[in-house]
């Protein structure tokens, strides 16, 4: 089934909200099989949301509006719908007694415009709402269908979970099943050429191909008769994948990188230290946001200075008058030096040229990433350089976190393949 999301509003015209609403119904019905076709916002003017809605029931199935459902002058959505589909609005009982009650458990009086919410397109399927005032509704006829939603998100979500949902079951032909491979290393452009020959003259099941900011993401699909058929075709694709780009894959489950890597690093109880120059400690805090991190990093360093990683690191001050910070020798002593300090069996470090401006004879987006091993690892190390050709400096510093976490994730890879980790307990 064809969709259409129309978000009702002014506010969002002018840029004074953001309309989270729309993306979040997008991913709801997207994971349900249906196909959300369009996105528009209009204005609080009853004539144009007319237009508009008269047009999105021409060219899809089932229009999802939001907003427009409130107590005040302006809020006519429910108005118009009512009359795009030829229905009087009627006094509902229910409705009324639950805004009442609504009111009274929290000491407010109602107003008496509010009564206007209590006011249905006849023949309608409502939804009372539990997390405000304003009731949802779905109405349908000739083979189209409007819901209704009120415009705050916490209200839309909780709306969604408790009735959207399972009225949007009757318009089900087949079961939707869809699992999300993120990747690292490959650019989309190359990722899609690799891919090509699954890709081309593809129908079901389905792979699309998304850039996030400095990896890349799979969204493989399918639609069957069952779950469990569609199931068997996703993964079935997936191992085809596997085949063709599985050295760029890290998560087959749309896990982010940070915490695939910690719970690796707490799977093995392995420590972990950072030492941070172009980052500013942007490293540190992608490990720590993640829950449980403390077990297995206890020290990051966020050395930003020449003299920060002479005094702190013990980088010799004449590698750095010669070979300049961004260097790959640089790098490399401040991973030994964060290594030795930390006490950790894994030391990762950066450094390097966030932008928008760089060093003399250096390039924004320029950066060297070290790692180093010891402790109850093997003694082991290694340096990659980066060029991102971008004067971006949060793009960069995101692109370098990324880059130093997947250094770190391939670490334990290569040690786990080998047969090198420690033994636990």
């Amino acid at each position: 089934m064809d969709v259409t999301i129309l978000a009702v509003g002014t506010e969002l015209l002018f840029g004074q909200t953001v309309n989270t609403n729309a993306s979040y119904l997008s991913k709801q019905l997207n994971d349900r099989g249906f196909n959300v076709m369009y996105h528009h916002v209009v204005g609080d003017n009853p004539n144009r949301l007319k237009r508009l809605l008269i047009h999105s029931l021409e060219d899809t199935d089932l229009v999802i509006l939001t907003g427009g459902l409130g107590p005040t002058q302006d809020d006519l959505t429910k108005e118009t719908v009512a009359e795009v589909f030829g229905r009087e609005l009627l006094f509902d009982e229910e409705c009324y007694r639950l805004l009442v009650e609504h009111f009274e458990q929290r000491g407010r009086k109602m107003a008496e415009n509010n009564k206007k919410q209590a006011y249905i397109p006849e023949g309608a399927t409502v939804f009372h709402n539990d997390a405000g005032t304003a009731p949802a509704f779905a109405i349908e006829a000739d083979g189209k269908c409007a819901i209704c939603l009120p415009g705050p998100p916490r209200e839309v979500y909780w709306l969604f979970d408790h009735g959207v949902s399972d009225y949007l079951k009757r318009f089900h032909e087949k079961e939707m099943v869809y699992k999300v491979i993120r990747t690292i290393g490959i650019g989309e452009s190359d990722l899609e050429m690799v891919l090509m020959p699954l890709i081309d003259g593809q129908v079901d099941p389905t792979i699309a191909t998304y850039a996030k900011e400095g990896e890349c993401t799979l969204r493989v699909a399918s639609q069957r008769d069952t779950r469990e058929e569609a199931e068997e075709a996703v993964d079935a694709m997936i191992r085809e994948i596997d085949k063709l780009i599985g050295e760029y894959i890290y998560s087959y489950e749309d896990t982010p990188l940070n915490e695939v890597v910690v719970h690796l690093l707490q799977k093995y109880s392995l420590n972990l230290t950072s030492a941070e120059s172009a980052t500013g400690g942007a490293f540190a805090k992608s490990v720590t946001d993640v829950p449980g991190a403390s077990e297995i990093f206890t020290h990051g360093f966020v050395t930003y200075s020449a003299e920060a990683k002479e005094e702190i690191l013990d980088v010799p001050e004449d590698i750095i008058s010669k070979l300049g910070v961004v260097s790959k020798e640089v790098a490399l002593t401040m991973a030994a030096g964060a290594l030795e300090r930390a006490g950790a069996d894994i030391a990762v470090a950066v450094t390097g040229c966030a932008g928008p401006t760089a060093d003399p004879g250096r390039e924004p987006g320029e950066a060297y990433i070290a790692w180093m091993t010891g402790g109850r690892l093997p003694s082991t190390s290694s340096c990659i350089h980066i060029e991102t050709k971008r004067n971006e400096r949060r793009w960069n510093r995101n692109y370098f976190c990324l880059r130093m976490l997947s250094s770190v994730y391939r670490v334990i890879l290569n040690v786990e393949k080998e047969g090198l980790l420690p033994i636990q307990g």
